[in-house]
């Protein structure tokens, strides 16, 4: 589990977060989401040590990041994947060597070791066998997927993914929500997800936490999204028609 508590930052005069205090649990997709500005990735770049808060705390399974020294530091960062927003793929490796790229430079497998782990994170991702085609060879959807293997190569205890949908078309974007949830529940990850895409959050959103203007509003799951009160998400949530019919439907249902 990562446990946040009260937690602020600053650049220069603009107060960013405002004392967010926040759980994201073993086995569950958890989502951050919010307008933009509303603080959602600096509050991701805090929880991955890019940024340094100026109160509160970020615990991994109980150990307080700014308690640690360099060498656990280094020991925590073996055990955190990263799913960046465009995929972050070296042009000029091969896909193979983009998945095996973790290992070389944080482990002490042989070659023969690493190459068992690459082929077998992309068996997961089903994509065996593309080894040896380079990123501009492969679809958007597919170049996902290779970051996404890249991301669990090391059997990471917990995977950030910074808008995993982007640039891709609805149905492949389906496609990698169901695997990053999968992925989770299999390896019982805390998997991070920050997200501006309500068709991600409905789906796999197992737990929610909702920012705006540098606070948390609300935190929830996808099933209380529709039930909730709370005017902020409600406005957040349903500002466009379709989600609105499909909250009226939900709620009409549960009264039946």
């Amino acid at each position: 589990m990562i446990e946040v508590k009260n937690l602020h930052k600053s650049f220069g005069d603009a107060h960013i977060l405002k004392g967010i205090a926040a759980s994201f649990e073993k086995g569950k997709v958890n989502m951050i989401i919010g307008q933009s500005g509303s603080g959602k990735t600096v509050f991701l770049k805090s929880l991955l040590g890019l940024h340094t808060p100026e109160e509160g705390t970020i615990s991994f399974d109980g150990r307080v990041y700014s308690e640690l020294d360099i060498n656990q530091k280094r020991q925590l960062r073996t055990e955190i994947g990263m799913l960046f927003q465009g995929g972050a793929l070296f042009d000029s490796l091969t896909v193979e060597e983009n998945v095996m790229f973790p290992l070389k430079m944080f482990s002490n497998q042989s070659n023969k070791e690493m190459l068992e782990r690459v082929n077998f994170v992309l068996d997961r991702v089903n994509l065996y066998k593309s080894n040896f085609k380079f990123p501009a060879e492969i679809s958007g959807g597919m170049q996902k997927r290779v970051a996404i293997a890249r991301a669990i190569v090391m059997n990471p205890k917990y995977l950030f993914c910074d808008e995993p949908n982007s640039g891709l078309d609805p149905q492949t974007a389906t496609v990698i929500d169901n695997l990053i949830q999968e992925i989770t529940d299999e390896y019982q990850m805390v998997t991070v997800v920050n997200s501006h895409d309500m068709n991600s959050v409905m789906e796999i959103g197992e737990k929610i936490v909702f920012l705006k203007n540098g606070k948390k509003a609300w935190e929830g799951t996808n099933k209380e999204i529709f039930v909730t009160e709370n005017e902020a998400i409600v406005n957040f949530v349903y500002s466009s028609n379709l989600f609105k019919k499909v909250r009226e439907t939900y709620l009409q249902k549960s009264k039946l």
